[in-house]
């Protein structure tokens, strides 16, 4: 491992210095600071490989690799194992990516979806042998090379020093003038109306009633088309500044770019020592002090929200005790207040620790997709969510971040994410439903969530 430090810049400043000179960016960008979740900020680009899974096969650079397609991604890994330096930041190399919602097909036997937009693949990492690492809590960013994909001593060395040269210089260059064209209005469709999204929370209803099940999340689909020209690189920095997020991030595949303000840790694997926080629980800000003060309190009251995330937290501490060793899952966290840009939010800690002999693969298929957007139990509300969305998720519900070469990860769960590909934008937004339930309110905090990812669409102020 070799590092370098050099004077700190804002992530997406960096990002916008490295975008153009080389393909695959990936950003995980702690947008909105917070001393441990949003600590940290990383950047890579210029990938040496990547891992796609489709239909149950997963490709090393186009070619098919054999086994499951986890067992595949661990064997691509395998040859690049390092240790980690405990001077650095927590990621020093590896893979960045997504984990599709709908790759929980491959992990378990629920129903799959009656329409596929086919945007994203079910898995799609890069590797990269270099990071731009940001310690926001220190001030500092570290450039990290591995020399990677060479595996020779003499020849790893020679490639890092030539990495850290380029990073170096490309962050010295002046960032580009940027003048993305304005946006006109777009034309956003839903697979549900107002009435057709009650009913389905109506049915959700139903199936607590008749034993299925005791909570679902129901998401709703916004479509638009995208005018020519469209900056998706500029869209991201509007979102990131609009709804700041610990979690946010923008990825470019190909064809495909993620853009994502989640505010929610899905899986982190420290060593052996993991940790989930699931959000259940939303209310809307307000612009007046006392009453978002006011609405804060009513949230942490609220017994349908805390039903809600104890539920949640439940489902979540058995999956973890699947992977984790015996006695060692608790709880230090319950029904927390996070307080986001326009929103309040119940979040809870669910933490273990890894059971010897399992890696950060084995926890993922352990616990994905993560069970605060599926419902419990979870398999049951995986095909009812099926059943009534009718459209795949692709990346909405799955998982955004990067394991390391060291074999640590860190993920997010894909919410407030948008997709773009060359012509269109989608966007999908949910909440879980309970048999205490209304469905006019559960249609409006979708809205509320999806609301100010709408508004960074808008060119002009943020931008």
């Amino acid at each position: 491992m070799w590092s370098r430090l050099v004077p700190p810049l804002d992530p997406a400043a960096a990002a916008a210095r490295l975008r153009g000179r080389q393909s695959g960016l990936a950003l995980l960008d702690s947008a909105m600071r917070h001393d441990t979740l949003g600590r940290h900020s990383y950047l890579a680009a210029g990938p040496f490989g990547t891992v796609r899974v489709r239909g149950g096969q997963a490709f090393w650079n186009g070619a098919p690799v054999p086994g499951a397609p986890l067992d595949a991604l661990r064997a691509v890994l395998a040859p690049y194992g390092t240790d980690p330096d405990p001077g650095l930041p927590p990621f020093q190399g590896g893979a960045i990516g997504y984990v599709a919602y709908d790759f929980g097909a491959s992990l378990e036997r629920v129903t799959a979806p009656a329409r596929r937009a086919g945007l994203t693949d079910d898995l799609a990492v890069n590797l990269y042998a270099t990071v731009i690492a940001f310690d926001h809590r220190a001030g500092t960013c570290h450039l990290i090379a591995t020399g990677f994909p060479e595996t020779d001593p003499a020849a790893r060395a020679a490639k890092a020093a030539a990495d850290l040269d380029a990073l170096e210089a490309a962050l010295a260059a002046p960032e580009p003038a940027a003048e993305p064209a304005p946006v006109p209005a777009l034309d956003w469709r839903s697979n549900f109306t107002p009435d057709s999204y009650a009913r389905a929370v109506e049915r959700v209803r139903d199936y607590i009633r008749a034993g299925d099940i005791y909570q679902a999340n129901i998401a709703q689909r916004f479509e638009a088309a995208l005018p020519p020209g469209f900056d998706a690189f500029a869209f991201y920095r509007r979102l990131r500044a609009r709804n700041p997020a610990p979690f946010a991030a923008y990825l470019e595949f190909d064809r495909l770019t993620v853009a994502s303000s989640s505010p929610e840790r899905f899986l982190r694997l420290d060593g052996r020592q993991v940790e989930t926080r699931p959000i259940k629980g939303t209310a809307r800000r307000s612009a007046d002090p006392a009453e978002d003060r006011a609405r804060a309190e009513a949230l942490l009251a609220d017994a349908k929200e805390r039903a809600e995330n104890v539920m949640i937290v439940d489902l979540l501490r058995n999956d973890l005790s699947r992977i984790c060793a015996p006695r060692s899952v608790a709880v230090p966290t319950l029904c927390g207040l996070e307080t986001y840009a326009g929103v309040h939010h119940l979040v809870s800690a669910v933490t273990g620790t890894l059971r010897e002999g399992a890696d950060a693969l084995d926890l993922l298929a352990a616990t994905f997709p993560g069970g605060s957007i599926t419902g419990a139990p979870k398999l049951r509300a995986m095909d009812i969510i099926t059943e009534i969305e009718g459209d795949a998720r692709e990346a909405y519900c799955g998982s955004i971040g990067w394991i390391g070469f060291d074999g640590s990860l860190d993920t997010s769960i894909a919410i407030r994410t948008v997709l773009l590909d060359e012509g269109c934008a989608v966007l999908q937004a949910g909440g879980g439903v309970t048999l205490l339930s209304d469905p006019e309110a559960e249609y409006r905090e979708t809205l509320t969530k999806a609301e100010r990812v709408f508004s960074a669409f808008a060119t002009g102020e943020g931008a």
